[in-house]
């Protein structure tokens, strides 16, 4: 990124997706979240006509399938099996991001279509040159899915549970519009949370100060050790898009007697929200559930946003309000056969997630009206 102009790279996030501003890939970069050590190698590709960019796409050698949350470990496995290597990779995703964005970027002026087929097909070219065994673009808009059906991509559905906003006027309103038994859980596990005396406080923008970046790292990494995973992002990282990107940050936080004790971080776009990370010094009872669901909810419906993205995985999340949704991935395959049989799966994938659909309707928390 820091070969890309930042102010003509402004000139292409025009649709407000936080994950694509500079300074979000700028400091994943800077602060050594992706790179050699996590193996997410940037390799971005930018579309010019004359001085001016027109279209850039992000990309990253990847030597494994971590923080990719689109999962092809049975598709590394097979090419094991079979001898033949499978990393490295070339993919086009948010690094540790499960949120769906545009994987295109363009200027307002510019031909979509024809600068989306220079940078797939330089892309594709570069998976060639680089010897990598595909290109995969994750977490796809619908409306990119044309410009890679047009490049022979293999598309891949998978799902999240998601939130949307049915006009609701007040959180009260959404949970009358909860069948009873989900509403009376939801008010139990609030009532329990509120006896503790805890103080929840929402801090955006100016709110935020440096300090607060460093609380939140510690929450980040007590959820990544309990968990077993990756610490990718150091103190660093926070500490940069607490300051730069404090303007697109909403932070709610839990204080018992004023020392802080579970945090989750968001970001915020005009019209929706994402949830990122969560984590506390100590297990409390229905906090994670508070601050991960009921408050962004409120804050949601108080500022009439359409969408919240929690992130990814958890059925528990349906009792919540939260419905499964599509989300859609492009795939180019460089070896015939295995292009072949990832096809098949793909197929097989895609019926038995409508399969799932249908089951699903079943048992929405939603009142039927």
């Amino acid at each position: 990124m820091e070969a890309i102009p930042g102010d003509e790279w402004a000139r292409l996030c025009h649709g407000g997706f936080p994950f694509t501003d500079y300074a979000y890939l700028h400091a994943l970069e800077e602060t050594g979240a992706v790179g050699s050590r996590s193996g997410w190698i940037p390799h971005h590709l930018t579309a010019w006509r004359g001085d001016e960019l027109e279209g850039a796409s992000f990309l990253y050698v990847k030597n494994n399938s971590y923080g990719e949350y689109i999962f092809d470990w049975a598709w590394a496995q097979a090419y094991a099996e079979s001898g033949v290597p499978y990393y490295p990779k070339l993919v086009s995703s948010i690094p540790f991001t499960p949120a769906t964005g545009p994987k295109l970027l363009f200027s307002e002026p510019a031909d979509r279509a024809a600068v989306a087929a220079r940078l797939i097909r330089a892309a594709k070219e570069k998976t060639e040159a680089l010897e990598t065994s595909s290109l995969h673009y994750l977490f796809l808009l619908p409306e990119e899915i044309p410009y890679f059906e047009r490049e022979g991509f293999l598309i891949r559905h998978s799902f999240q549970y998601r939130w949307k906003n049915q006009n609701f006027p007040t959180f009260d309103a959404f949970l009358a519009s909860l069948k009873r038994r989900k509403r009376k859980q939801i008010l139990k596990e609030r009532q329990e949370l509120q006896s503790r005396g805890l103080r929840i406080s929402i801090l955006r923008s100016a709110d935020l100060r440096p300090e607060h970046a460093t609380v939140f790292h510690g929450f980040y990494r007590s959820t990544i050790e309990k968990m077993g995973a990756i610490p990718y992002l150091e103190l660093a990282f926070f500490q940069r898009v607490f300051q730069s990107m404090r303007d697109r940050l909403l932070l709610i936080l839990a204080q018992e007697a004023g020392t802080p004790v579970a945090g989750a971080l968001y970001y915020e776009n005009g019209d929706c929200l994402y949830g990122r990370y969560w984590g506390a010094s100590r297990e409390i009872r229905n906090l994670h559930f508070e601050l991960c669901y009921y408050q962004p909810l409120e804050y949601a419906i108080a500022k009439g946003l359409k969408l919240f993205e929690a992130g990814a995985q958890g059925e528990h999340k349906i009792a919540r309000g939260f419905l499964p949704e599509l989300t859609y991935s492009a795939h180019w395959i460089r070896h015939p056969a295995f292009r072949n049989a990832i096809e098949r799966f793909i197929g097989e994938e895609k019926r038995a997630i409508r399969t799932f659909f249908e089951e699903m309707k079943l048992h929405s928390p939603y009142r039927e009206v």
